[in-house]
């Protein structure tokens, strides 16, 4: 039977199938081509969307924005709602879904991208909560896919460094989905989610997937993309001194991308990046810690294997294809 996600929300993979996913990825790559050619698009004519930001954003809020009006919609950025404040979160969703054919949700607890989904009678796309970085990993993979000639089941993908955040959360979920090999190399105290890793252990048995946590560095060997992510994330500024005195030993470096011993191994990440002093953070970290770089070297962000700023125009096309085939005209 052909895929329908028309009226679906996206608040984690974990409510996708293999097939829903593989689906989106190609949709992705569709529109992708479908924008390079210059090919005007009018599948979300008509359609309205609201972005509701309770963090801020720069690739998730751009491309929400970008990809509804590449295909004729309207978007609003909410960044000053008074949701929690003057108004109930339901109250809220329920105004917003008269209004809008869709609602992405950026903020802190998962369970708010629950109750707005509940609420709005409108599909609610997870823009990024503690918990879950849904959107993210699927540009992830659409990148891992422009940059191997191997099927998916055949990769591998190892995230280094903090492993309890959303993003190795989402990439651990997508990986046990579609079958392909996910390392996670951390500190023991930053591993997955204990519940989460037994969940997609048990789903890998179906899909051939491999799942390994480890605090083995060697553990790269053989990954055609290492992945990494900041070392505290937003909110978490305090934990700087404990997260660097951790996580140092994670750093990745041209020796970590080396010993993967695969040639053709990619460098991922998330953004933004902590690679160099150019920011008013990375300026405040040397002038505590001493430290010019944090999760990566710079050499290494900037290394020709570096695919982080394919990752975010990705960011652009997979969030296009979750909103035109949950709320396009098709």
């Amino acid at each position: 039977m052909p895929v329908n996600l028309n009226g679906r929300s996206l608040l984690t993979l974990k409510d996708y199938t293999p097939r829903e996913i593989q689906y989106l990825l190609q949709l992705s790559f569709d529109l992708k081509a479908k924008k390079r050619m210059g090919i005007p698009g009018d599948l979300l004519k008509g359609r309205n969307i609201a972005l509701l930001f309770d963090k801020p954003s720069t690739r998730t809020r751009c491309a929400f924005e970008v990809a509804c009006y590449d295909e004729g919609g309207c978007a609003t950025f909410l960044s000053n709602s008074q949701m929690g404040k003057k108004e109930s979160l339901e109250d809220t969703a329920r105004v917003l879904g008269r209004y809008y054919d869709g609602i992405q949700y950026r903020g802190f607890s998962q369970k708010t991208a629950e109750d707005l989904a509940a609420y709005a009678g409108v599909p609610v796309w997870n823009g990024l909560t503690d918990s879950y970085h849904p959107t993210q990993a699927l540009a992830d993979i659409m990148t891992l896919m422009e940059n191997t000639k191997k099927p998916l089941s055949e990769c591998k993908l190892v995230f280094v460094g903090d492993a309890r955040n959303n993003v190795a959360h989402s990439l651990m979920i997508i990986s046990a989905k579609l079958g392909m090999a996910f390392t996670a190399v951390s500190p023991a105290n930053l591993k997955p989610d204990r519940a989460l890793t037994h969940q997609m252990t048990a789903l890998a048995r179906d899909t051939g997937a491999r799942l390994e946590a480890t605090s083995d560095l060697s553990a790269v060997s053989g990954a055609d993309a290492v992945y990494t992510d900041v070392w505290f994330s937003m909110g978490e500024e305090e934990k700087a001194e404990e997260r660097i005195h951790l996580l140092s030993p994670y750093r990745v470096t041209q020796d970590v991308i080396a010993s993967t011993g695969n040639p053709h191994a990619i460098f991922l990440h998330c953004l933004p990046s902590f690679h160099d002093m150019n920011t008013q953070i990375g300026m405040d970290i040397y002038e505590k810690h001493g430290i010019k770089e944090m999760e990566v070297e710079d050499r290494v962000f900037r290394a020709p294997y570096s695919k982080v700023f394919d990752q975010a125009e990705n960011r652009l096309h997979t969030i296009k294809a979750i909103m035109v085939a949950t709320i396009g005209r098709q």
